[in-house]
């Protein structure tokens, strides 16, 4: 972000930083907020007709894969922070919808496995739910990775040179 609003004219940069600063952004990029969208759109995806009637529609199938792909994005964004945020929340609160994602996520791909969704032959979704499950693990094991290195240094003492004063 810091990049974009670097290039952008100045008038440009301060409309975006309005946006970026604004309530409703506050609201999806908390936390909680980014999870419900991301494992709670899964739930209804696999949960319901959703499944079956996506594959039947072009257009449908576009929106559900961006609906994912963009809410999975904005979870991690709302959990590890790249560019300084307007709209922080502690490591601590973080870390905590952090781990209820984690369970969420093993929840619904047990689920899957058990349960498959309708026009789905078990072997299938059995399958699927496996790469659900590890597969979901490598990337879960990436986001903890980043999240609790950005952790540490936020609390690492900072040296500072006595000899050098800014």
């Amino acid at each position: 972000m810091a990049l974009l609003l670097g290039t952008l004219k100045v008038s440009t940069a301060r409309k975006l930083t309005r946006v970026l600063k604004s309530r409703l952004l506050q609201f999806f990029t908390n936390p909680v907020t980014a999870n419900v969208l991301n494992i709670g759109g899964l739930y209804i995806l696999y949960t319901t007709d959703l499944y079956m009637l996506m594959h039947q529609s072009l257009v449908l199938y576009g929106l559900i894969h961006l609906h994912v792909f963009l809410a999975g994005y904005l979870f991690t964004l709302s959990i590890i922070y790249v560019d300084v945020t307007p709209h922080s929340y502690s490591y601590m609160y973080r870390a905590i919808v952090l781990i209820l994602a984690l369970a969420g996520h093993k929840i619904l791909s047990k689920y899957i496995y058990a349960n498959p969704p309708k026009g789905v032959p078990r072997a299938d979704a059995e399958a699927g739910s496996m790469l659900m499950y590890y597969g979901g693990d490598l990337i879960e094991l990436a986001i903890i990775i980043f999240f609790c290195y950005q952790w540490y240094k936020s609390t690492a003492p900072r040296f500072t040179n006595p000899l050098y004063k800014t």
